[in-house]
């Protein structure tokens, strides 16, 4: 097992690099201990992390698709081997239980597994030949990739790049959050051992590391899960250079609650609490918003309490009976209590969902207690903006054009869920501005690493997951054979 002492490091060509400073991860749980330590690296060291990964992309780009299988499957083995331990360490940094965290850890493996299983075939190269001649269809590895992920789910928005981007020829420098640092560092560090120096560099630090990472000029690609702001300045940042991009964003993604659903269904209405809270909300497709027809409103609202009230038990992430840790930080805790504080102040009602196991583990903790806001105004802030917390406004509407207005009064699309009868929910989800809009279930429970994932609007650019997420890490490249080897009419 990590023990509370883990110092993690940078990886620059293959090399640990020590920094001059370090920085200790609290653990939200209980703040007064330290989860573990990590660099504060300079602009200097990402430069260094960049020459190293454009350097080694020369020969990397070449190797056999065969061998780079080969060398993640071995990655693959090793996280496997060390699974118990990652998860341990991940809930201790970031404050998901531990059942949480080990469900991370599968959906990381699950896509690199798939990404292996289906690399070869979709990244070989295609020939069509007819009578106009022969074009041949290459997908060519892009160059160094930056990839710069987020804190509250750090293992998979960090393998959801590094699997495609190696598996495609590319280099990649990594600089995770450092509000969660330490397991996806000792991930980062199990991948990169299988590959040749350079090809998977790990940096750490603050704004200036950032800045390298998206205005380097051997910098192709930018991968990039986070907020929406933050992403409107990388893209500033990257103009100059007019780099490729992949942004996964923000979203406020709505549940739609039809009619004709049931409301005594108990696993329907558990997946739905589950979509709202797994992880403390702090989920960018979890359900943020509800709305349920009015001519079930308050039948819905009874039983989504009791459902809650069944499920919900907030503590120790180690405790086996806790489904509900704390807020990973401070911060975000204070900014989700202030959306919650402006609704009741406002006249909307707030009811505290669940149990407290442990009331003095809460008390000293970045706990929340899950909330539902009813009577909340449609344009309140906490129905508007992305919570990212344990909390979920309850709102009516009147008809289905009203509900998929109410959805799609917003900047972002990410993902959404209609629940209902099957038919009925398809045909109001087809007309939902949304990456992925899911039936009767919503957020990770209906995530499918086999089809590619995104948002549309301020939600992001471009899909990971699928054929196209490996697609994503690539440069189309036409080879054209003509059998004519002039225009039609050239005159003389």
């Amino acid at each position: 097992m990590f023990n509370d002492q883990i110092k993690v490091e940078a990886i620059i060509n293959g090399e640990e690099v020590k920094a001059e400073r370090y920085e200790a991860r609290e653990n939200p749980t209980h703040p007064e201990r330290v989860a573990g330590y990590a660099p504060i690296n300079t602009r200097e060291d990402a430069v260094r992390a960049i020459d190293a990964a454009h350097t080694a992309f020369a020969s990397w780009t070449k190797v056999a698709i065969e061998e780079r299988i080969e060398r993640m499957e071995r990655a693959i083995q090793n996280i496997k081997a060390a699974a118990p331990d990652i998860a341990e360490l991940l809930s201790r940094e970031h404050g998901k239980p531990l059942y949480d965290a080990e469900g991370e850890i599968g959906v990381s493996l699950a896509w690199m597994e798939f990404a292996c299983q289906n690399a070869k075939d979709v990244l070989q190269n295609e020939m069509r030949e007819d009578e106009n001649g022969k074009t041949i269809i290459a997908h060519d590895g892009i160059g160094v990739v930056s990839a710069i992920t987020p804190w509250n789910y750090p293992l998979s928005l960090s393998t959801i790049k590094i699997a495609p981007a190696l598996l495609a020829g590319n280099t990649i420098v990594l600089k995770p959050s450092p509000l969660a640092p330490l397991a996806v560092s000792k991930v980062v560090e199990m991948i990169a051992a299988e590959f040749p120096n350079g090809v998977l560099n790990l940096v750490h630090g603050e704004a200036d590391v950032g800045v390298e990472l998206t205005t380097n000029p051997k910098v192709a690609k930018i991968a990039f899960t986070g907020g929406t702001g933050t992403a409107k300045h990388i893209m500033k940042a990257a103009a100059d250079t007019i780099k490729n991009m992949t942004l996964e964003l923000g979203g406020n993604d709505a549940a739609i609650i039809l009619n004709d659903f049931d409301v005594n269904d108990e696993r329907a209405m558990r997946r739905l609490v589950i979509s709202n809270f797994l992880t403390a909300g702090q989920i960018c497709m979890i359900a943020k918003r509800i709305y349920v027809d009015r001519s079930i409103y308050e039948q819905f609202v009874e039983k989504y309490i009791e459902a809650a009230n069944k499920w919900i038990r907030v503590g120790d992430p180690f405790n086996k009976d806790v489904t509900i840790g704390p807020v990973n930080n401070k911060k975000q805790a204070e900014f989700v209590q202030s959306l919650i504080d402006d609704a009741t102040a406002k006249g909307a009602t707030a009811v505290k969902l669940g149990r407290v196991v442990d009331e003095d583990v809460f008390e000293k903790g970045y706990f929340l207690q899950p909330t539902v806001v009813l009577g909340a105004d449609y344009h309140d802030p906490i129905v508007v903006e992305e919570q990212f917390g344990p909390t979920v406004p309850i709102l009516p509407f009147d008809g289905d054009e009203h509900a998929i207005e109410l959805a799609n009064d917003s900047i972002y699309g990410l993902t959404s869920s209609v629940w209902g009868e099957e038919e009925h929910a398809i045909e109001v989800a087809k007309q939902i501005q949304a990456g992925t809009t899911m039936i009767n279930t919503a957020a990770v429970q209906g995530l499918d690493v086999r089809f590619p994932f995104g948002g549309v609007k301020q939600s992001g650019i471009g899909r990971e997951y699928g054929r196209e997420g490996l697609l994503a890490y690539t440069d189309t490249h036409i080879i054209n054979i003509p059998k004519k080897g002039e225009l039609p009419y050239i005159p003389e």
